[in-house]
């Protein structure tokens, strides 16, 4: 059974990730959770800690997934069912990304990002023979990176999506080399 504490904050995790900051009332909250108002009050004090955990829990998330695509060997079928078995927490840094310009939300895009890294773009540069220098590299993860949070939503991010995603990523990357 999950404990109070936990269900505020995977209920909450989920409503961020899919509707945003604006959508993270208390009221709502105990709704979802079927929890009292005055529960949420006795674990988080307010909702500015609530969403400080709720950045911690991604970071710890993210740990999870950056391990997970590390170890990918390959995109097909392997790391696009990672990166599906991870919506949620793709939908919450995408809403940390669209809304980055909040000092509090850009310091946890930057933390949430180092621990990432860019393996995902590193394998599909492998997979598909990309001969770039580092910088280039690194320059083409940050595009990648953006246009692929900003596509993404809760309807989209199935198997189909993210490899039709990454084919037509390959082929436009090896017109451009």
């Amino acid at each position: 059974m999950i404990k109070p504490k936990e269900l505020w904050i995977k209920e909450g995790y989920e409503i961020y990730a899919l509707n945003g900051f604006e959508s993270l009332k208390i009221e709502r909250l105990a709704k979802v959770v079927g929890i009292s108002k005055s529960s949420f009050y006795h674990h988080f004090a307010d909702l500015e800690y609530f969403f400080e955990v709720l950045i911690n829990h991604h970071c710890q998330k993210c740990s999870i997934l950056s391990r997970k695509e590390k170890n990918c060997e390959s995109i097909f079928p392997e790391l696009i069912d990672t990166l599906v078995e991870h919506k949620i927490d793709l939908l919450f840094h995408r809403q940390l990304r669209i809304n980055r310009n909040n000092k509090v939300i850009e310091a946890a895009l930057l933390k949430s990002n180092r621990i990432l890294g860019n393996y995902a773009v590193m394998l599909w540069a492998k997979e598909i023979n990309l001969k770039l220098t580092t910088n280039q590299l690194n320059g083409l993860f940050e595009i990648v990176t953006d246009d692929f949070y900003m596509r993404i939503n809760k309807d989209n991010l199935e198997y189909q999506y993210i490899s039709n995603y990454f084919e037509n990523l390959s082929q436009i990357t090896k017109q451009f080399v």
